[in-house]
């Protein structure tokens, strides 16, 4: 709003210093300042409101240290992270822009999924929470919101270099920017460790024929739907411990919003040879809103924790994280940069299926993990627990590095 407002007046009245608004560097900055204000601020707000609501945490007997004094620390938590990522983007963006219209809905959507989830162990005692089926329905059903925009609407697009059909290499005009063919609609992605770091989901339907391009959404859309519900749940499993979620989930958006960036701008997309999007540079706004809401949220979320997340946010943080890199075309580099969800959500699934084997086959259920996920593993062990946290942002910073590498890797 605060954009729409300036402009106005730069247009209208020459106002000075109005011009700042029109960059995006500067309202990206003023987007996480606000955020950080709001979650450090008013999140204390939030978290006494919540106290005396009633609404803390019932405590599982895991049997691991300290656990039983987290019983009663406020949970829903993830109110703070999605009042302070949506407030700043509603000053500072452009709300036009298809792009940050998919993440608006996207973090309204996981949002209400979570807090209904977290509403029924709270306020109905119910500790399942709401049924797994409907979580799934609800991820399906943005996927499904997600796939279909970047499918079929006209202003997700993507622009190529112009190439010599002889030799393949690029045409470079006299102008110091290269050429570039018109904005087209095409599902190419960028895929690491590969010639030239592109996929094109058409090309998975058009072997059979060129009639059937019409017809990647059948594809393209269940490849969407997969990835939401994967990340979502793989930040739920990751939020287990004070400042573990929040913190990776920090580095890994920051992380985006560097490609974000350099995508939706010619010249740094053309110098560091990434692919060209068009208006994907105004979702730089959301992600440092997001990561500001993040950080923000750390400051009560760290060792002893003041307030916990919720599936409020947990699912919230995994169903943004997914749709941008979707839509910045770097969905196929999530399982480097995302790499802790990655394994957290792999050491459960190991941990299930070998115990549902050894119980068939010897009928005694055996483990490979002390526990899982994968960081209570190491709580049995006798780590503590900001230590653990520690050395997973550690290696999360690590695989983020490791990302932006695989980009130069061919």
């Amino acid at each position: 709003m605060l954009y729409y407002l300036f402009e106005y007046l730069e247009t209208n009245y020459q106002l000075p210093g109005a011009s700042l608004f029109g960059f995006i560097t500067f309202r990206a900055a003023m987007s996480v300042i606000l955020s950080l204000f709001i979650a450090t601020v008013y999140g204390k707000k939030i978290i006494l409101f919540l106290q005396r609501r009633q609404v803390g945490e019932t405590v599982r007997d895991l049997g691991l240290d300290g656990q039983a004094e987290k019983a009663g620390t406020p949970t829903m938590g993830g109110i703070i992270i999605i009042l302070a990522t949506i407030i700043p983007v509603l000053l500072f963006a452009k709300l036009e822009n298809i792009y940050v219209i998919l993440l608006l809905i996207t973090t309204i959507w996981m949002g209400i999924i979570g807090f209904i989830d977290d509403y029924i162990k709270k306020f109905k005692n119910d500790k399942e929470g709401l049924a797994g089926r409907y979580k799934v329905i609800g991820q399906v059903g943005l996927g499904v919101i997600v796939g279909a925009t970047m499918f079929f609407h006209p202003d997700i697009t993507v622009k190529r270099e112009k190439v010599n059909p002889v030799t393949g290499t690029e045409i470079v005009s006299k102008n110091p920017q290269k050429e570039f063919y018109p904005e087209e609609k095409t599902l190419l992605t960028t895929i690491p460790f590969v010639k030239g770091n592109e996929l094109n989901y058409e090309n998975l339907v058009t072997w059979i024929s060129e009639d059937y391009k019409s017809y990647a959404w059948l594809i393209f859309i269940p490849i969407v739907i997969f990835i939401v519900t994967a990340v979502s749940n793989g930040a739920n499993l990751t939020d287990g411990i004070d400042g573990l979620a929040a913190g990776t989930s920090a580095i890994i958006a920051i992380t985006l919003a560097l490609f974000a960036w350099v995508s939706g701008n010619v010249i740094f997309s053309d110098y560091l040879n990434i692919m060209y999007i068009p208006n994907t540079g105004e979702m730089t706004i959301f992600i440092m809103s997001f990561v500001g809401a993040l950080i923000g949220f750390l400051w009560y979320n760290t060792y002893p924790a003041q307030v916990f997340m919720g599936d409020t946010g947990s699912l919230t943080i995994g169903g943004i994280i997914a749709v941008i890199a979707i839509a910045i075309r770097k969905e196929w580099l999530i399982p480097i940069l995302c790499g802790v969800f990655f394994i957290e959500t792999l050491s459960v699934m190991i941990q299930v299926s070998w115990f549902k084997y050894t119980r068939k086959k010897f009928g005694d259920g055996r483990r490979i993990f002390l526990m899982s996920p994968l960081h209570h593993h190491f709580q049995k062990k006798g780590f503590h627990e900001s230590k653990i946290v520690t050395r997973f942002w550690i290696v999360g910073i690590f695989l983020a590095i490791i990302t932006i590498v695989t980009l130069k890797i061919r």
